[in-house]
């Protein structure tokens, strides 16, 4: 099931007028709740269940130097990013740096943030959500194009607090 199927499901589930729906398949599991109390709209949570696809066997010492290398580099990059925070997406949808086709992106990288800002908005349903900031800072890196999907938790921007 990729992304267009799973925002399909959303608008159909959101039209049907239900206030839950639960799929599961072999290798996906997904909820969808419309209607909470708390006027916010909709909640959808995926979950990816492992699976056991079969792999040539490779010897336990072969796999564990195959996966080193990853490792470290991963452990690198995170040690060079550990002092930024990451901004996530709250919502699946499409992620917009402007406001509207015509108008400047709202944030560059460089520019100093404060709470409660504007960073960008996503289109969800027809429904452009404002995305603000939670802390204040200085952006460093806007880490999705514009016009580009985006998944619930995906990072969006690195801000430096100090």
């Amino acid at each position: 099931m990729d992304l267009k199927d799973i925002q399909n499901l959303i608008k159909f589930v959101a039209k049907s007028g239900a206030s839950e729906v639960k799929l599961e398949t072999e290798d996906i599991k997904i909820t969808i709740k419309t209607g909470s109390d708390e006027g916010k709209g909709e909640t959808t949570y995926i979950q990816q269940i492992p699976t056991m696809a079969a792999q040539p066997q490779m010897p336990v010492q072969q796999q564990a130097a195959a996966a080193a290398p990853p490792v470290q580099q991963e452990a690198k990059a995170e040690d060079a990013n550990s002092k930024y925070v990451t901004i996530k997406s709250p919502i699946i949808g499409t992620f917009y740096r402007k406001p509207a086709p015509d108008k400047d992106v709202f944030v560059e990288v460089g520019d100093t943030i404060k709470q409660g800002d504007v960073l960008c908005v996503i289109e969800a349903m027809k429904l452009f959500n404002e995305i603000e900031s939670e802390i204040s800072g200085k952006i460093v890196k806007v880490l999705v194009d514009d016009s580009s999907p985006v998944e619930f938790d995906q990072p969006l921007f690195l801000v430096d607090p100090s």
